[in-house]
Formats: structure tokens, C-alpha cells, sequence
């Protein structure tokens, strides 16, 4: 039985995990973090869960690709209760709310009462979001394998794709942000700016947007924790070894083949490794040399920008069930942090969970997505990382206090997880998360395997922009369809 060490147990490395354990090999992920998970974590702090991870969940819906292979890895069972928030997002301007309903009806009809003078912006952005629900990430295996159940074939997929081709390439070419600004209301245009990054393409906004008229994008019970205990179990009972808090060093390569990984604990030998730590930093760092191929030099010298966010996370003494879920309201005063004005706050409201916070207490959640990262690396030089976490912590609160009296005097817990935590427990490159492709450029799918180097695979979210949680799991699934084929063994 032929060895593998997979790097990293996040959605990808469990994902490879699991699949080259179904296809034969003997398997051992280590892990440098306590706990499995990577960027899909959350963290418990005096009786309160504070959710890290996923929001949201692209493939929670039966009738979706995604959802076949999240059962396949054991996220999903039949007994996992999915929350299908109605509505999602609600965004508040000037005394307007407007709300992303999941029925694309009530959502047109919603819109249209809140600015009538965008009726036909309306009617045409919801007549897209039709035509664009049932389209996605096609699930497919690469040639010349051999599997014992065959991905469907991609023809529905390729005519649904034929069939919407000029909306593809003009969302393509701007941005979800100059898209959102076509819009007179103002609670509109923060409404789309906020379902997804405005330096995305618009072509994003409008998968997310059917995402959830579709019957996807659901919650699950437990949230990230839960959902990596599940692909864990799954691993581990499929005769998987999980080390956890063991780091890789170095991948280990003799004669131009793979011959195992160095941690702290000595060498690891293996036929063949699977890095699914984050791409951007194993290349320069997991080898005895950076790693020069073609692709990973145009990785290094990307056209791309990365998604940085820090966390606040609050435990309230009070049930906050009678606020959205999830909302976005600006402020009336705006403050500075790391060189930024931020004018607007979003609330994660986890009143509907009983599990994430003592009886009749909320876990609140509010992220700040912009760059500042060497902000945070500045102050931790300087000896004042604490106290620029707690100057955040309370002018965030101070807003918070202001928007909702019934949190005013009921924080009783907080922390705030920076670009250096997830740095530093989860190895991501520049603590960020997703990749953002510019408008108008193609989005590069890097390679699942090494040029150079035999028996050396690569998974995970920089392997194909924009990243995120069904990009982890697709490309664990797709480095093993590699390994497979180049050992001779039968995937699945």
C-alpha cells in the first residue's frame, strides 16, 4: 500500500485525506494547528462559541453538485440540520432597509418598494439571477483515470454555460462594486456591496445572488466546528492518522521524487505528499529551496489581491433574538483603523443558536474587511498588539451600543482575531483569505501537481481563484484523481 503524507487538515487536506484513503492509500495528515479546520474554525471564549469560518455553505442544498461531495467527505449527512435564514442580509441607509430575501419574487418585489426609481435596474438584475440559479462549478474527473463512479457528464453544464455566454463575459468585465453604483438607492448599492467584495468581478455577485435563490448557501447546525469534526470522523474511520499539533518543515525530495516530510518529531517517509497548507506560502517555505516552477512563479507575481479580515467577536448578556441575523447598518460616526475610515459595520447575530452562548446570551460577530496586515505586524513589533486589539474591540462596541440600546453595558466577553492569528494558527499567507481577480483578467487555475517533482501534489483555495470552501474541497478531490492516475490505482 503505497504511503502518502497529506500538509494541513483544512477542507482540503481532509478532503485529499479522505478520497485517497477510499482509493487505497495509507494516509497521515499532519497538522501544525491543535485542531483540524485551518481557515473554517471558530473559537469558545467563557461559555460563548465565536464562528471564524463559514457563514454560509455553497453545496447545503440537495439538488446542488457540491452537495454529493460534501456527503462523500462526511460534512453532510442526513441528519445534519441546515438554517436557511430568510432574509439572508438586511442593510440599513437613511431610515430604508433592504433585504436579500432567498424567492427571487419576494426579492424583486422588495427592492422595487424600496427605490421605485430602479424598477428597471431591478427587474433586469433579477431576470439575470434567474437564468444564472442551477449554474456553478462543474464536478468533473480529470482524463485518463480510472473510478469506480464517474462524475456526471459535463454536457448540461456546458450548454447552460453556452446559453448564458454574453451575460458571463459582460458581468465578467466590471466590478461588483461599479455594478452595485448603478443603482439610485442607496441602501441597494450597500446591499450588493456587501453580499460580496466590490473588487470582485459582478459575474460573482450574480452566482452568491442565485446561490441563495436556488435553495442554497444554508448554515449548518454547529457551523465550521462542526462541520470539520464531521470530515475528521470520516477520515479517521476510514483508517486515516490525524497528527495535530505536528508542523511540516519540509517536504522531502530525493532524486526528483518526493520521499516524505520532516517535522519536529523527526521524518515521515512516504511515496508520495499532498501539500494542502495555503499554496502561497508552501512554495517558498516547505522546501529545502523556494519552489521555481512556471506556475508558481505566476502565483508569487500575481495580478491578484488578497482578502484580509479581522474579527471582532463579542459576548452579549442579553437574548438579541429580535434583531437580523446578519446585517449592515453605516454609522454616524465613523472611525480610523490601520489607515482606513470605516463608515459602516456588519452584526453576525447567533441569537437563533442556543449552543454558541449561555442561556439567554448572544454571540455577536463583526468583521473589517480591509488590509491591515502590517499594521497589526507593526504593533506586535512595538509591544502594542493588545492594546490596539482592545481600542478596536471598544470602538466597535461604542457603535454597536449606539445602533442597539438592548447591547449597551452587556458586553461580558470579546476577543478580536487579527490577519497575524490566522497567520499564526492556520499558516495562511498574509493572514488572508480568498483572492480577488481583477475584472477582466482570467482567472488561472494553478496545477494540481508538480512539474518537476514527481509524486508532489497541491491543494486548496490559491489553487483556483477565488477560493473558498467548495474551491478546498474540489481541489483535495482533484490532487488525489492525480495521485491516483499516476500509481495506477482506481479513485473512489
Amino acid at each position: 500500500m503505497k504511503k502518502v503524507i497529506i500538509v494541513g487538515a483544512g477542507i482540503a487536506g481532509l478532503s485529499a485525506g479522505i478520497y485517497a484513503r477510499k482509493s487505497g492509500f495509507d494516509v497521515t495528515i499532519v497538522e501544525s494547528h491543535a485542531i483540524p479546520g485551518g481557515n473554517c474554525t471558530a473559537w469558545r471564549r467563557n461559555g460563548y462559541l465565536f464562528e471564524g469560518g463559514m457563514h454560509w455553505l455553497n453545496g447545503s442544498g440537495p439538488e446542488k453538485s457540491h452537495n454529493k461531495l460534501w456527503k462523500e467527505v462526511g460534512a453532510l449527512n442526513e441528519g445534519t440540520k441546515i438554517f436557511n435564514t430568510d432574509p439572508f442580509l438586511v442593510c440599513e441607509y437613511d431610515g430604508k432597509r433592504a433585504a436579500m430575501h432567498r424567492d427571487v419574487k419576494e426579492f424583486e418585489e422588495h427592492l422595487s418598494a424600496v427605490s421605485p426609481e430602479d424598477i428597471p435596474l431591478i427587474k433586469k438584475m433579477c431576470r439575470d439571477i434567474r437564468r444564472f440559479r442551477g449554474f456553478g462549478i462543474p464536478v468533473r474527473d480529470i482524463p485518463g483515470l480510472k473510478v469506480r463512479e464517474k462524475a456526471p457528464g459535463l454536457r448540461k453544464v456546458a450548454l447552460k454555460a453556452i446559453s448564458l455566454l454574453p451575460r458571463i463575459i459582460a458581468l465578467g468585465r466590471i466590478s461588483a462594486g461599479d455594478y452595485a453604483r448603478r443603482f439610485r438607492s442607496p441602501a441597494i448599492r450597500l446591499l450588493l456591496l456587501k453580499t460580496v467584495n466590490p473588487g470582485y468581478d459582478a459575474l460573482s455577485l450574480f452566482f452568491i445572488l442565485s446561490c441563495f435563490m436556488s435553495g442554497d448557501g444554508g448554515y449548518i447546525e454547529g457551523g465550521s466546528l462542526k462541520l470539520i469534526q464531521n470530515m475528521a470522523d470520516r477520515f479517521v474511520k476510514a483508517g486515516g492518522i490525524l497528527r495535530c499539533n505536528t508542523k511540516a518543515n519540509r517536504v522531502l525530495v530525493k532524486d526528483g521524487r518526493t520521499a516524505g516530510v520532516e517535522t519536529k518529531d523527526g521524518i515521515i517517509p512516504a511515496d508520495a505528499v499532498i501539500v494542502a497548507a495555503d499554496t502561497l506560502a508552501a512554495v517558498d517555505t516547505l522546501f529545502e529551496a523556494p519552489l521555481h516552477e512556471g506556475w508558481a512563479d505566476i502565483l508569487r507575481c500575481r495580478e491578484t489581491t488578497l482578502i484580509v479580515n479581522t474579527f471582532i467577536s463579542i459576548g452579549v448578556k442579553a437574548d438579541l433574538s429580535s434583531l437580523p441575523e446578519t446585517m449592515v447598518f453605516p454609522l454616524e460616526k465613523p472611525f480610523e483603523f490601520g489607515g482606513f475610515t470605516i463608515n459602516h459595520l456588519n452584526l453576525n447575530n447567533y441569537a437563533p443558536y442556543p449552543e454558541y452562548a449561555p442561556k439567554g446570551c448572544t454571540a455577536i460577530t463583526s468583521s473589517i474587511s480591509v488590509d491591515t496586515y502590517d499594521y497589526w505586524k507593526n504593533a506586535r513589533e512595538q509591544g502594542a498588539y493588545d492594546q490596539r486589539k482592545r481600542e478596536l474591540f471598544e470602538a466597535v462596541l461604542s457603535r454597536l451600543e449606539e445602533r442597539f440600546p438592548l447591547i449597551k453595558g452587556k458586553a461580558e466577553t470579546w476577543d478580536v482575531a487579527t490577519p497575524l492569528t490566522y497567520e499564526r494558527f492556520c499558516g495562511t499567507y498574509h493572514g488572508s483569505w480568498m483572492t480577488i481577480t481583477p475584472p477582466g483578467h482570467r482567472r488561472t487555475i494553478y496545477p494540481s501537481k508538480a512539474k518537476k517533482i514527481k509524486g508532489l501534489y497541491f491543494a486548496g483555495q490559491r489553487i483556483q481563484p477565488p477560493g473558498g470552501m467548495p474551491v478546498a474541497l474540489i481541489t483535495g478531490r482533484r490532487a488525489v484523481q492525480y495521485l491516483c492516475r499516476d500509481f495506477g490505482a482506481v479513485f473512489g
